[in-house]
């Protein structure tokens, strides 16, 4: 009989379902998948699909649990799995939908998704998922909370300006918008107040947050919102797959002479993490000979200054994370001191 190498039960994870597919991987390194069910999302189906598992798969090996990053749906799941010792992996989004370009699916159904996912469990490495700290998540719920705030208080106003300039305004409708908007501009402030108490209980993220906010244009609610979305970056490896992460990372089609699209970024990501990014970078343009000097040579490029700002965009993010990881506050001066070396090398090689 051939021996397991791995086993994988992967679950493409929605609202109120989940789409469960096992496979496991011989010494042959020949994939197979072979079962498949529907379990509901809540902590019965949770246990019914354990119950699963266990009955279909060999108890020699370790079975890996597999999911994709699907907004909060696949939280509770991971939640309780690892708390029953189970080896879990979360996967970006971004990763699976690469890979399934690369099968010859051409339906795609819960039921292919989740057996896409259970190929790439078996096929690739995968990092084993542990839960966040308390802090993260709640800082994210705040950041959220206060983002819905703040539409919400953007629509009301909008409702004041046009009740107000109309040929016969309604006084009592003005008075109840004025009302909506300061209450929740003092719930917005409470939410503040909150993200600030919270950021202090635990040293180590007060110093992460205070190392980000040495970047020009990046404030509190930047740091925080950063930290938050990506979990402390736990999922976050490199530079390029945060970009993936946040949807920055550009695509383009091109083929021939007769198909040139042009190239822009996925937005396949956290909305959230690039909606954050959108105010720092423009404060960073304005005030950073950086990033200003970056903002001009794509302007001068290609002539679109949004496009020039979502790369500014992308560079802040990636120095937010380069900050968190080495723990190093930024440093104006850093490209000026390498251009002095490097000019200083090249002088001594001349001589």
């Amino acid at each position: 009989m051939k021996k397991i190498l791995r086993q994988v039960a992967a679950t493409d994870v929605a609202q109120k379902e989940l789409v469960v597919t096992l496979g496991r991987m011989y010494e042959d390194l020949i994939p197979e998948l072979y079962s498949h069910r529907k379990f509901p999302n809540t902590e019965k189906g949770f246990m019914a699909l354990l119950l699963w598992v266990k009955k279909l798969s060999s108890e020699d090996t370790a079975v890996r649990f597999v999911m994709e990053a699907t907004g909060v749906y696949h939280e509770s799941l991971a939640y309780f799995l690892e708390a029953k010792g189970y080896e879990v992996s979360i996967v970006l989004p971004n990763k699976i939908s690469n890979y399934c370009r690369t099968l010859e699916v051409k339906t795609i159904t819960d039921k292919t998704a989740s057996e896409a996912i259970a190929r790439f469990g078996l096929e690739r490495k995968l990092d084993k998922w542990e839960r966040p700290k308390p802090i993260f998540k709640r800082l994210r719920q705040l950041t959220r909370e206060r983002d819905q705030l703040i539409q919400s208080r953007t629509i009301a106003k909008n409702q004041l300006h046009a009740e107000q300039t109309e040929a016969e305004p309604n006084n009592s409708s003005i008075t109840r918008i004025k009302k909506q908007i300061a209450f929740l501009s003092k719930q917005e402030k409470e939410i503040k107040v909150e993200i600030l108490a919270l950021s202090k209980q635990d040293k180590k993220v007060e110093e992460s947050i205070a190392t980000i906010c040495s970047l020009p244009g990046v404030g509190l609610l930047t740091a925080v919102n950063a930290i938050g979305e990506t979990n402390g970056f736990s999922l976050i490896r490199n530079k390029r797959q945060l970009a993936s992460y946040a949807g920055f990372d550009v695509k383009e089609k091109q083929s021939g002479t007769s198909v040139k699209g042009k190239a822009r970024i996925s937005k396949h990501g956290n909305k959230y993490l690039r909606k954050a990014m959108h105010l720092p970078a423009l404060a960073a343009i304005r005030h950073d000979e950086r990033f200003k000097a970056i903002f001009a040579r794509l302007v001068s490029k290609h002539g679109i200054k949004m496009k020039a700002v979502v790369a500014v965009q992308r560079k802040l993010l990636e120095l937010i994370y380069i900050l968190y990881k080495t723990n190093m506050p930024y440093d104006k001066a850093y490209l000026h001191r390498n251009e002095h070396v490097e000019q200083v090398n090249k002088i001594r090689v001349v001589i």
